[in-house]
């Protein structure tokens, strides 16, 4: 068998396919492990009774804002990179040192995110 194996690299593939394909439904039934946050980005809220999947938009906006490295990268691999997207480019509010740190992280110019033309289009005080 091996050197069949040898001999067609592609029946290496057909061996291993089968196998792949008759337990890939099983993983997608698999639940998400929860991310690994820590508890300070979330100081005013229940982190125990929160429902990450429900207030997605809230977590991902806590997270980058209050997040460092590593919390980014675990709601990166929670959520996927589209909701990481959608959520930072339709929010209402972020500093702008976050603005920039997921322009960097999106690959998404400044203009397309909400809350940066939001903040733009509003005149500031006048300095007298």
């Amino acid at each position: 068998m091996m050197e069949h194996l040898r001999a067609n690299g592609v029946g290496l593939i057909r061996l291993i396919l089968p196998y792949r394909s008759m337990h890939t439904p099983y993983l997608r039934c698999m639940p998400k492990p929860w991310p690994a946050l820590d508890r300070r980005i979330f100081w005013d809220v229940d982190y125990d009774r929160m429902d990450l999947d429900a207030k997605w938009r809230f977590v991902i906006e806590r997270v980058f804002e209050r997040g460092d490295v590593e919390d980014i990268r675990q709601c990166r691999r929670y959520y996927g990179d589209e909701k990481v997207r959608q959520a930072l480019l339709e929010a209402k509010y972020l500093p702008e040192q976050t603005i920039y740190l997921a322009s960097a992280v999106v690959g998404e110019p400044l203009e397309k995110f909400r809350c940066y033309t939001a903040t733009h289009s509003r005149p500031g005080s006048f300095p007298y």
